[in-house]
């Protein structure tokens, strides 16, 4: 199956009363978060470092390097050569035996390598066996211990029998995927001289099984766009694409897997010692998994793996399925339609002992506007070593208060899922990264609401809120909530604390006119105060409508969040955008990203703040915002490392809470206990509590 050239754009769908070019002046004010969705395409012929030194494409054929050709003459070969003898590599072979030396392996490989590129066109089986002789053959001249003395990492000749190596593997693994083969677990054989080799497929990655792979890709053949960085590391082994098969009975984590779900996959083969035959070798062709392993250890000696994590990546990002989640426009104009593609997702298969870093995507956006910082991050050893990366896709066009209570529930569904008993302590350390409307997403995971939200709402007590059971809890989620003991970590990028400008009555109204809420939503809420006339505030923020209204300068939640109480473990980083004098439309004071004030994104009381100029659209892919994040991750490892874990006293539970939905996982109780202030019996976090401490496990938040 090959990737189209270039994914479809988005369209973007009006109602029809409302013309194209309004929406395209909301788009111009606020901006869509989108970052140029990466692709691939595939080569006309597949990267291959060999094609230069070996004239692979010239007209007059293959030919030998100049260190090769000196051996031929030295044995007096060159009519064999000439004649393309078969009867070459038989005595090169004879004389290797007789005098063994690391050159004559070099040019053995070479040699069996042109013979089998020639053999391709005309006889498969013979290609296989040719090339799976020059991989041994390289090998036996990288590793074998008697020429230890004599091998010269400084030599080209060294890095031509890596590059032998990996060509030969690579060009013997596209035959057998010709023949229906690479199959983990399959063995394969392959006539080498006068031995056989048993050549079996193995998986070295933690957790695979050999049912998850439905088919592999070749790195080599595809060329990317779209992202500005592509990550390959040098060493041996052939980088691969591994496509992963949807079961019928997945497992726990594969709830959050999206559908064409790809990742990368490294390919070595390793020569294993002679079991006292001379007639059969074993060989492993192993699948190493790059994101944990960047090298293996062959007899002793840490050897480098080849490995490719931004191609993988791209394909990825270029089949439909992954495009059909960048919804980003839908996820505005009409909520209702995304609300089955929300949710947690993982961009490669979850990893036990890896730190989560979710990232949270802004209005008008999708975790697509992710792909640059993730792919930079995941590019350095140190952050893909002990980090992995989840997204959180949301309808963006709901006021951002319901989508951090539907956050809640999934991470809470989400550990449930993955660790039901509480082991992985990983999942205790996680990092939330928020751009524009997603760090408030973000932050609300961390406070705690006390009586404070519901007072924004209601001067009256909870339980006089006639309403169904449905809806209450929908209420009581919005509005009491405890923070989340397993965030250790927020990082905020150009995010409007104190709201936008650009949320001004014209952009509301235009909002109001384009955004559809769900019809639930709207029915409950007429609902609510119809069988409530005198509990809620006039005006109250149950009347926001759109994500939009809910981030204008004067929204009522926004200087509660400023003052709440925050879970004292966390630590917060704030990143600002700023381009002087300088607008999206018109004029636009300096201190501004373009959509969000200086004065509004700025924050005091954080462990750091850096401005970047930049603006609100580019500035979470702005390379001086990822050196931050890559800054404050590092900066997150060498606490967690260094700081002796302490424990923490269980808060006690009253009788009001210990029976609350928020203690019990995620149950939906429909009346939940209510304390005598009016307000869901929450307990209260210690003033005391040092930060950097351990979180009580006890309180508001839904817990496994």
């Amino acid at each position: 199956m090959r990737p189209e050239a270039r994914p479809r754009g988005l369209r973007i769908r009006s109602r029809a009363r409302w013309p194209a070019a309004i929406l395209l002046l909301l788009a111009g004010v606020w901006g869509s978060g989108c970052a140029q969705t990466a692709w691939v395409k595939v080569r006309e012929a597949p990267v291959n470092p060999l094609a230069g030194p070996l004239k692979l494409l010239s007209p007059g054929g293959p030919q030998p390097t100049a260190r090769t050709m000196l051996l031929v003459r030295r044995y007096n070969l060159e009519e064999d050569l000439k004649h393309h003898s078969t009867d070459l590599l038989v005595k090169l072979h004879e004389i290797n035996k007789q005098e063994p030396s690391a050159d004559k392996l070099y040019s053995l490989s070479e040699l069996a390598y042109l013979a089998g590129k020639r053999a391709e066109a005309t006889d498969r089986r013979r290609a296989l066996d040719l090339h799976g002789l020059a991989v041994v053959h390289a090998y036996h001249y990288l590793f074998d211990a008697r020429f230890g003395r004599y091998r010269n990492p400084y030599d080209p000749e060294f890095r031509g029998a890596c590059e032998l190596y990996n060509g030969a593997l690579e060009s013997s693994l596209r035959i057998v995927k010709k023949q229906g083969g690479m199959v983990p677990g399959a063995t394969y054989s392959v006539r080498l001289a006068n031995q056989t080799v048993e050549a079996t497929i193995v998986l070295r990655g933690n957790g695979w099984r050999a049912e998850d792979f439905e088919g592999f890709r070749f790195v080599s053949d595809y060329d990317i766009r779209g992202l500005q960085n592509q990550y390959h590391n040098y060493g041996l082994g052939v980088p691969l694409i591994a496509i992963r098969k949807h079961h019928d009975k997945p497992s726990a984590e594969e709830k959050f897997y999206p559908p064409g779900l790809s990742f990368p996959v490294t390919a070595f083969l390793r020569v294993l010692p002679n079991q006292g035959t001379t007639s059969q070798h074993v060989v492993h062709i192993e699948l190493h998994d790059p994101l944990n392993t960047s090298d293996v250890a062959v007899d002793g000696r840490r050897v480098p793996l080849e490995s490719d994590l931004t191609t993988p990546l791209a394909f990825a990002l270029n089949q439909k399925q992954l495009r059909d989640l960048d919804s980003s426009t839908a996820g505005l104009l009409n909520p209702d339609k995304t609300e089955k593609l929300r949710g947690l997702y993982m961009l490669e298969p979850y990893q036990p002992g890896k730190i989560p870093v979710l990232m949270v995507h802004g209005v008008w956006s999708s975790p697509i506007t992710w792909m640059e910082m993730f792919n930079d991050l995941r590019g350095a050893p140190e952050i893909r070593d002990r980090y992995q990366f989840w997204f959180y896709l949301y309808p963006s066009g709901q006021p951002f208060w319901y989508s951090a209570a539907q956050l809640r529930d999934d991470l809470a569904e989400a550990r449930q899922i993955i660790d039901p008993r509480g082991q992985q302590k990983a999942l205790d350390q996680m990092v939330l990264v928020g751009h524009s409307m997603g760090g408030l997403v973000s932050e609300l995971q961390t406070l705690d609401s006390r009586g404070d939200f519901w007072n924004i709402v209601s001067e009256r007590p909870f339980p006089e809120v006639k309403a169904s059971n449905e809806a209450r809890h929908d209420l009581q989620e919005t509005f009491f909530f405890r923070p989340n003991p397993s965030v250790r970590r927020v990082i905020t990028i150009a995010t409007p604390f104190r709201g936008s400008p650009v949320a001004n009555s014209t952009i509301r109204w235009l909002g109001s006119k384009l955004i559809k809420l769900p019809q639930m939503v709207v029915n409950d809420r007429q609902q609510l105060r119809q069988d409530n006339p005198d509990i809620f505030r006039k005006p109250s923020i149950l009347d926001v409508e759109t994500s939009i209204d809910s981030l204008a300068s004067d929204s009522p939640i926004l200087p509660v969040m400023l003052e709440a109480r925050r879970g004292p473990w966390v630590k917060y980083h704030n990143i600002v955008g700023r381009i002087p004098d300088k607008g999206l439309i018109g004029k636009v004071v300096g201190g501004s990203d373009g959509a969000v004030s200086f004065d509004s994104a700025h924050l005091e009381h954080v462990d750091s703040e850096i401005v970047v100029n930049a603006d609100h659209l580019a500035i979470n892919r702005h390379p001086l915002t990822v050196l931050e994040v890559h800054r404050i991750l590092l900066e997150h490892l060498a606490e967690i490392d260094q700081r002796p874990r302490r424990r923490i006293e269980r808060l006690p539970m009253t009788a009001s809470t210990a029976n609350a939905p928020w203690n019990r996982g995620v149950v939906r109780s429909p009346n939940p206990p209510i304390s005598a202030s009016g307000a869901p019996g929450l307990p209260v976090i210690s003033e005391s509590m040092p930060t950097g401490l351990e979180p009580p496990r006890t309180g508001g938040y839904p817990l496994p």
